[in-house]
């Protein structure tokens, strides 16, 4: 599907990389700060799984430890400018999966060990609770997968239209849209906390309320995320010079293509400009 649409089409996705805030410097810095955050999250992990009753805890934690370690060894290496100038798609695919792992993996596991603590919960219901969020998980990715993909065939990313002009709009809607998808999630998980657990711990209902909101965010923001890693590879205007400057959209011709153009430009001039 993504094979039919242009560079142009892209465009408005180029905002981070435009604004350095994921350049490879940058995230370079992200990742060493990365390694030192999660090994705080494994450390609450393993302190609260010791109390937890969460079936096979031990094989989960010690199989997210390893894949941890594996993330913060390449984490290091790719946060070596001499490295990561040389292989910027790999390093934003690391960063991918860092995000991923920091915020949604170790927030969900956190959160189920610290709702395995609560003597109310058998086994069997906290199975039945990892279940549904998951259900709920993947159709949040989906519905966002879908979405996504309707925004960009419908040309709100090209140069010169609303949603390229107006980034920040489009993110505050793209949050109104999350809390609509993630609000049968969220509803559920309530739910299943007030009936299973005292209300007196108000602190477990909100720490296991707020890892799987954030574990929802993470699967909401993932689609965007592999859409911008296709295009780095796809489409050099994606990565940065060795000099640390975006690289520029161009025309068939090698022409740079003026980002500036006016918002009424319609979709067919714009890519005769582009062919000529």
């Amino acid at each position: 599907m993504f094979n039919t649409l242009r560079e142009v089409d892209f465009a408005g996705l180029r905002g981070p990389f435009k604004s350095g805030r994921q350049s490879p410097t940058t995230l370079g810095a992200v990742l060493l700060f990365a390694v030192c955050l999660q090994a705080l999250l494994l450390y609450l992990e393993y302190f609260v799984g010791q109390y937890s009753i969460y079936p096979n805890k031990e094989l989960i934690l010690k199989v997210h430890l390893w894949a941890c370690c594996i993330i913060a060894f390449f984490s290091v290496i790719y946060s070596i400018p001499l490295v990561f100038y040389r292989s910027q798609k790999i390093q934003y695919l690391l960063s991918i999966i860092v995000s991923q792992n920091l915020f949604g993996v170790s927030a969900y596991i956190l959160g189920i060990m610290v709702l395995g603590t609560e003597t109310e919960n058998s086994q069997a219901s906290l199975i039945t609770f990892t279940f549904i969020t998951f259900v709920i998980g993947v159709l949040v990715f989906s519905i966002t997968n879908i979405r996504l993909l309707l925004l960009l065939i419908g040309g709100k990313y090209k140069i010169g239209f609303t949603k390229y002009n107006q980034r920040n709009k489009l993110e505050n809607n793209s949050f109104t849209s999350l809390i609509l998808i993630s609000g049968v999630g969220i509803l559920f998980i309530l739910q299943y906390l007030v009936r299973n657990i005292d209300w007196a711990d108000i602190e477990t209902i909100f720490m296991v309320t707020l890892a799987v909101v954030l574990f929802y965010a993470m699967l909401f923001v993932l689609p965007e995320q592999l859409v911008i890693l296709y295009c780095k590879y796809r489409f050099d205007s994606f990565n940065y010079e060795q000099n640390g400057r975006l690289k520029p959209i161009r025309d068939q011709g090698g022409n740079i293509v003026d980002e500036n153009v006016d918002e009424d430009i319609s979709y067919k001039e714009l890519y005769e400009e582009m062919e000529d």
